[in-house]
């Protein structure tokens, strides 16, 4: 019942496979690796191909799967994204190749059609893709990329999973929480904004237990990870958030997503502590785009003490 709860904590979801895991701790401004370049902003050096499996067979998935893998043979961790609501697995291939050419695998389920079930419904079609993986893996840690839980502090998806406590969720796998500077503000005037106050990034970093970190893109909206060619129904889904803007390029959005993804993941698959220890230190040294907060919870840290925890970005 624990990774049920997970699914609906976020609109746009990884949930990582297998490993064993050591939550870093933030570098002091004296180490010299702090200055060292953090290249998991950067294309990696595998060669990620793309291919669909459908659900024809007895064996298949019970729903179709977008899988990005490296070409190169040989052993990756997975990843298994959920998209978000009333989106495409086929709107995140920029981010999902990006993150592969580090050596992941990324298996992203579409969930439905256009026209999203109810919360539970949604619930239940993940656990469903969950519930069809072997038995012997175990999710280990997750990433929420702009997470949603609802329309309002009042009006929650079901089942509910916000208390609005500190350090409330019973989950003791490592979380890292990536927000959007834009996605709490309307289009226009009295329009209902995607990630609305309360129930969005800011509040689920505030109910997860350490160890966990919090990345806020200060200059881009809860659309903006999506690939730029999206077709006319993306672009209207595109359209009811507001976002960067017309002229405004996404792909440090992309980049620094991906890079998030890739130096979490080397941290706790590789034990490669550097570059996330670098982003959490001087992110906007580091990351394409602007991190405004950064904030850390280190694992052994009593909640009790953690409504002061607040590790802002430095400018350069």
């Amino acid at each position: 019942m624990e990774t049920r709860l997970l699914f609906p904590l976020v609109m746009l979801l990884g949930i990582l496979l297998e490993s064993n895991l050591v939550f870093p701790t933030p570098v002091s401004e004296s180490d010299h690796s702090v200055l060292e370049q953090a290249s998991v902003f950067e294309t990696g050096n595998f060669h990620p191909i793309t291919s669909d499996v459908g659900t024809a067979s007895s064996c298949s998935p019970p729903k179709p799967l977008l899988i990005v893998r490296p070409e190169e043979q040989g052993t990756y961790p997975v990843i298994l994204f959920h998209h978000g609501t009333a989106c495409q697995n086929s709107w995140y291939t920029d981010v999902f190749s990006f993150i592969s050419s580090h050596g992941f695998i990324v298996v992203a389920p579409q969930l439905y059609d256009l026209i999203p079930p109810s919360g539970q419904g949604e619930l239940d079609l993940a656990a469903k893709v969950a519930n069809w993986l072997p038995s012997e893996v175990n999710f280990s840690a997750l990433i929420g990329v702009d997470p949603v839980a609802g329309t309002s502090k009042n009006d929650q998806l079901e089942p509910k999973i916000l208390d609005h406590e500190s350090c409330s969720f019973n989950i003791s796998i490592p979380v890292a929480i990536i927000g959007t500077g834009l996605g709490n503000k309307p289009v226009l005037p009295l329009m209902p904004t995607c990630a609305p106050d309360g129930v969005s990034h800011t509040e689920i970093f505030n109910e997860c237990r350490p160890p966990c970190s919090h990345f806020v893109t200060t200059d881009y909206g809860h659309m903006d990870v999506l690939d730029d060619d999206i077709g006319p129904v993306g672009g209207l889904a595109r359209a009811a958030c507001k976002g960067s803007g017309s002229g405004v390029s996404r792909d440090p959005m992309r980049k620094t997503a991906g890079g998030i993804f890739v130096a979490f993941l080397e941290a706790f698959f590789d034990g490669n502590y550097t570059a996330y220890n670098n982003i959490l230190q001087k992110p906007n040294y580091f990351a394409p785009a602007t991190l405004d907060p950064v904030q850390n919870k280190s694992e052994g840290t009593s909640c009790a003490g953690l409504s002061a925890m607040y590790m802002p970005a430095f400018s350069f």
